[in-house]
């Protein structure tokens, strides 16, 4: 039973995330994010994020140790409380976020939806890491075990998912408004998220402390808002997406680029997926995947204004180009 729990403990840890992945994945449905790219910062999250949160974790946690000591605090009292509640947000969030600053300057990051999408990723892998190492110290009592697994799957480990999201959608929205812009946005998703990490942990922390499992239960029933608020603004984005490749290609239709009729069907998530209205001799999927890439760098140019620098533009153009080219081909 214990070498079935052992195996069932890691296909439990690698199944259920690599699956939330790909539905993150899929969501992201006008500009999907490289495979390569978002497997590279799902393991951030899984691998290097976990070993800066451990010895991170620990430093910050004899800290609070010795100044709760200093201040005639129980030590074990402080540390059953600070260690969830406090050091784990603040160590954690950062550690998975560290590898946005490197996306956020990618050339495939373009907006506030590639922050949730990539966020989310290391969120994930972070989860993954965890679960294994929770599902096994599980494993000699299969009631509990079962217990922790649906818990910490649908909702410790979405949590992160959905706490790092939070601080990839606010560094996406500051990403191409300026230094400033970007720096007040991260601040203020870092801090939401905490707030979303700490609440989970301290009503579990409050739970067993008062044995009061009704606060387990809320705790269960308050975080599916949580994560439904921050899937319903990750739908404002994608709606967002949708409207600034309906405009910028407008422009580009009045500049002779594309056909008129061709905007309104590449905004469309339900119609750029038809090959009906595609000229024939055109290739759907490149054109449709180069018309998505100028409109969104376009966007960028129009948002960094005068800050856009010469590879922004020459993007632009040679995006265009390819555009041109691809439809030359049609009949």
């Amino acid at each position: 039973m214990t070498l079935l729990l052992l195996i069932g403990s890691v296909l439990a840890a690698i199944v259920p995330m690599f699956t939330f992945l790909a539905v993150v994945w899929w969501l992201d449905r006008y500009d999907r994010e490289p495979v390569w790219l978002l497997t590279i910062t799902f393991f951030w999250g899984a691998i290097p994020a976990v070993l800066i949160a451990l010895p991170g974790s620990a430093v910050l946690g004899q800290v609070l140790l010795v100044l709760s000591d200093a201040s005639g605090l129980d030590p074990a009292l402080a540390a059953s409380v600070t260690g969830p509640v406090l050091v784990a947000p603040l160590i954690e969030e950062p550690a998975k976020a560290l590898i946005l600053i490197y996306l956020i300057f990618n050339r495939h990051f373009d907006n506030m939806t590639d922050g949730f999408v990539y966020g989310a990723a290391a969120g994930l892998g972070f989860g993954m890491t965890e679960n294994v190492i929770y599902f096994l110290a599980a494993t000699d009592n299969a009631m509990a075990w079962g217990a922790t697994v649906v818990v910490r799957t649908f909702y410790s480990a979405v949590m992160h998912a959905t706490a790092t999201s939070i601080i990839g959608a606010a560094l996406g929205f500051g990403r191409f408004r300026g230094p400033w812009a970007l720096l007040a946005s991260g601040v203020v998703g870092y801090g939401l998220a905490l707030g979303v990490h700490a609440l989970w942990n301290g009503l579990i922390v409050s739970a067993e402390a008062m044995e009061e499992p009704g606060l387990f239960v809320a705790n269960l029933a308050l975080f599916p808002i949580e994560a439904l608020l921050v899937f319903l603004v990750f739908q404002v984005c994608l709606f967002t997406e949708s409207r600034t490749i309906a405009r910028e290609l407008a422009e580009e239709a009045a500049m002779g680029t594309l056909p008129a009729t061709h905007p309104p069907r590449l905004a469309s998530w339900w119609s750029r997926m038809s090959r009906r209205w595609m000229p024939h001799g055109v290739d759907h999927d490149t054109y449709v995947r180069l018309a998505t890439r100028l409109a969104l760098r376009r966007n960028q140019v129009r948002l960094l204004g005068p800050r856009a620098t010469k590879y922004y533009h020459d993007d632009v153009a040679r995006l265009r180009a390819a555009v041109r080219e691809v439809l030359r081909h049609s009949t």
